[in-house]
């Protein structure tokens, strides 16, 4: 036997202590399983290559409890070591033996898989364990190695006895981590995190039933076998060839991923690339609605099968991380627990391609099958409405198959909805204005107005589309956004000089101030406008560029001066060429004008919601009294 002291390699650990190595200890086990996993595929690359005879077979990785002696076996069938090789991976901490095989073998070895990148995975193991042991035997013909670690740097190593190649790792775990000896627990980590290894995990044995053959009696019983518990799918959707799949395969695999979900998702995107960087993964877009809050089921990040993070800010652009799925790259860097990620040149390209391959795939739906496309609109919009405004590349791409709702569900591309509405929504001073509503029930007057006139109405009634629309309106030429109740149908569009009054300017006076001096000043500026006499008497609208900045507040910057903090304001537009609006100007006595302006008042707040509680309650009392 042999005593010795661990030679840290301070120069490769100083990043690590400055990180304090690992901030979640549950991360023992995958950094254990991903060594196991690279051991396993170094054994089978060499078998590949004729580097020797060994048979490779079909190697697992086994992972035992041994509740009654506190401790936790990591078994694997891989390359295994020699006491030499123990001495030089094991004891100089932070020295990588899969950077020095990658190294050895890189012109046939680039592809395999291999995982490790700092040497200091297995050093995790004492974060849960006082005493680690190490039972290995090289694929070579050399004794077997059995070292042996208390937690500090000094160490035993000696001559073991295992037979068969491959190494255990043996943790002795310590009293204040004993969850790590509970079956429940270590099953839950091992779905986590290594649910998709490229190696078959076994954790304990399973029942597993027969089919019967087809010529078995009736009374035949099927036979029950004890079958290895293999916890993990080796080969996932995302690893394989879109050609391998069919349209079950991604639903399925959906399912693997999101066992809670019980919507399918609208469609998927399959990301597959190898240069200029390695990239491969399946993206969903559920059916979202009008919801952007964070959902629970996030893109899950992977590097070689082995699950990194939720996390996935910096990689996907943020209006994609609305989605669902798989990305899995060797080409992210990551710190040594995996768990963060640290910017860089390739991030940044891998970050634009998935951008790229998104905004493809869309216009590829839109144009295969439109229709389908417009039926999934209202699931999708708020992500690519979303990716309008963060992202200048798929913003532009967008044009193509961004689609503007009307409110009689007609679908129109920007450029098919200004062919559309040219000739009819073009005012006096050669600008194009597109009308629009938020809520096709509430403005429900409005929109009728305007579609009386002949005019197109957009349903825009996203969260983000006053954002949206102020981006549009500075990007393109010509053309404004202007909701139908934020001023009387014939402002909305100019065609022409306004309408002359039937009252004279003396009149006009008097009825302003009869006005003003029932309706709220707090909420209401009262406007004088000479419409058609067959309009409403009375319309309540709320100017386009102030609503906007509140909304735009409200939802995110954009808003200006505190706007989203001021009171609601509202414009009251008196129609003076209407007959009630004479009858409120000649009244006989005050008090019946001020009974008839604050049922007109009712009557417009009405209509557009804004009459509730105890004025609403006055209203229909004051309803009742009038119609005696």
């Amino acid at each position: 036997m042999a005593t010795g002291k661990i030679n840290v390699s301070v120069e490769n650990i100083f990043p690590l202590i400055k990180k304090f190595l690992y901030s979640d200890h549950e991360i023992f086990l995958r950094e254990l399983i991903s060594n196991a996993t690279d051991a396993t595929i170094k054994m089978k690359h060499l078998s590949t290559i004729g580097e020797t005879d060994v048979e490779y077979g079909n190697p697992t990785i086994e992972v035992k409890i041994d509740e009654e002696n506190k401790t936790l076996h990591i078994i694997d069938q891989g390359i295994g070591m020699s006491r030499e090789e123990v001495e030089k991976y094991i004891n100089e901490v932070a020295f990588s033996g899969a950077e020095e095989f990658l190294e050895k073998y890189k012109d046939s070895a680039k592809d395999t898989g291999i995982i490790g990148h700092f040497g200091l995975g297995f050093y995790s193991s004492f974060m849960v364990a006082n005493k680690v042991e190490i039972l290995t035997k090289s694929y070579k013909d050399e004794p077997a190695a059995h070292w042996i670690c208390e937690g500090t740097t000094d160490f035993t190593i000696e001559e073991g006895e295992k037979k068969d190649r491959g190494t255990e790792i043996i943790l002795h775990i310590n009293e204040e981590d004993k969850q790590f000896l509970k079956e429940e627990r270590i099953r839950e980590l091992l779905v986590k995190y290594n649910k998709f290894m490229q190696i078959p995990i076994k954790f304990g044995t399973k029942e597993e039933t027969l089919p019967l053959p087809e010529d078995a009696p009736e009374d035949a019983k099927p036979e029950t076998i004890t079958v290895d518990n293999i916890i993990n799918n080796p080969n996932p959707a995302w690893t394989k060839q879109p050609t391998e799949l069919e349209d079950k395969d991604y639903k399925n695999f959906y399912r693997e991923l999101y066992p809670m979900q019980f919507e399918d998702p609208l469609f998927h995107i399959h990301l597959n690339v190898d240069y200029p960087f390695n990239l491969t993964g399946i993206l969903y877009f559920p059916k979202m609605g009008q919801d952007m809050n964070i959902q629970k089921d996030k893109i899950q990040l992977y590097q070689n099968q082995v699950y990194v993070t939720d996390n996935v800010e910096g990689i996907v652009p943020e209006f994609l991380t609305m989605l669902r799925g798989v990305i899995d790259s060797p080409d992210i860097p990551l710190n040594v627990s995996r768990s963060y990620l640290q910017a860089d040149g390739a991030v940044k390209k891998i970050s634009s391609y998935i951008t790229r391959k998104v905004a493809d795939k869309l216009k590829s739906l839109f144009n295969n099958n439109r229709e389908d496309f417009e039926k999934k609109w209202n699931d999708i919009k708020i992500v690519i409405e979303y990716g309008m405004l963060s992202e200048d590349k798929f913003y532009e791409k967008a044009d193509k198959f961004a689609l503007y709702p009307t409110v009689d569900k007609k679908y129109y591309i920007f450029d098919e909805l200004l062919e559309k509405i040219k000739d009819t929504q073009t005012d006096k001073d050669g600008n194009t204005v597109i009308l629009y509503a938020s809520n096709e029930d509430t403005q429900h007057s409005f929109v009728e107005a305007a579609k009386d006139k002949g005019y197109e109405v957009l349903l825009l009634d996203s969260p983000i589309i006053s954002h949206l629309i102020q981006k549009l309106e500075s990007s393109k030429e010509n053309i404004s956004f202007v909701r139908v109740d934020s001023d009387h149908v014939d402002n909305l569009i100019k065609k022409e000089d306004d309408k002359i009054s039937k009252l004279s300017e003396e009149e006009l006076e008097k009825l302003k101030t009869d006005f003003e001096k029932v309706v709220p000043k707090e909420k209401y500026s009262v406007q004088l406008e000479a419409m058609d006499s067959t309009a409403a008497p009375l319309i309540i609208t709320q100017p386009e560029f102030m609503r906007r900045m509140k909304e735009m507040q409200q939802t995110g910057g954009g808003g200006m001066f505190g706007m989203g903090n001021m009171p609601e304001m509202y414009n009251l537009v008196v129609n003076t060429n209407h007959e009630l609006i004479s009858q409120i100007l000649n009244s006989k006595t005050e008090k019946k004008q001020e009974r008839l302006i604050k049922q007109s008042l009712d009557l417009a707040r009405l209509s557009q919601n804004l009459l509730k509680g105890e004025e609403l309650t006055a209203f229909i009392k004051r309803s009742f009294e009038m119609v005696k």
